[in-house]
């Protein structure tokens, strides 16, 4: 099994090339403004579009989106997916997925087994799971703090949907994470930082080699 890889976090032409040449799957544009990585639809249409040549799905990545934020994004962006990565219930999710057209991807947090079975409630009405080291509790984001769960909670369990490995993640352990987790897929975002919200294209370069080489 080939493990796909999803770079995040995308603000510049420079870190887009890196995630394409190094043969990412996916690459994501987030839309929340407390991140450092937040960014403007109609920026991220224009970075994305040497993705859309190439077959590399898009996600817009969102921390409870409204109907406004979702239109706008598809109107713009048009991205493959959307990424859900606050309190979305079930049944939002479903809505999300029925208003926009796009394929949803619902991002769990996680810090013991419980949160890795609370996700079978997401698997009728999502694409694609996404397993997210839980952030601390005085976290401004739900997501990309380079924090990291225990890898082997998901070791040997099957799910109705393809799932994301993501939390924590950089060139150096990408390999023993795909190991000991079993992830069909991996997402990356502060691991390939030189800092908030800056992507290093070498970085980028030196995760993807390790996900081929894993």
């Amino acid at each position: 099994m080939t493990t796909r890889a999803k770079i995040c976090g995308l603000s510049t032409p420079e870190a887009v090339r890196a995630a394409l040449d190094g043969r990412a799957t996916h690459i994501g544009f987030v839309f929340f403004a407390k991140s450092p990585r937040d960014i403007e639809p109609e920026a991220a249409d224009r970075l994305a579009a040497p993705a859309r040549a190439t077959g590399v799905k898009i996600a817009a990545v969102t921390v409870d989106p409204d109907d406004v934020l979702l239109d706008r994004l598809m109107a713009t962006l048009k991205p493959d997916f959307i990424q859900l990565h606050g309190r979305e219930t079930p049944a939002r999710a479903r809505q999300i997925g029925v208003r926009t057209g796009a394929g949803i991807i619902k991002a769990l947090a996680v810090s013991d087994a419980s949160d890795i079975e609370a996700a079978r409630t997401y698997e009728s009405v999502v694409d694609h799971l996404m397993f997210d080291a839980k952030p601390p509790k005085d976290a401004v984001l739900p997501g990309g703090t380079g924090s990291r769960f225990d890898w082997t909670l998901t070791a040997g369990r099957r799910f109705e949907r393809p799932w994301f490995l993501a939390g924590g993640l950089d060139p150096w352990n990408v390999s023993e994470a795909m190991r000991l987790s079993g992830a069909p897929l991996v997402d990356v975002s502060t691991g390939v930082e030189r800092g908030p919200g800056l992507k290093d294209p070498a970085l980028i370069t030196a995760f993807l080699d390790a996900v081929r080489r894993a």
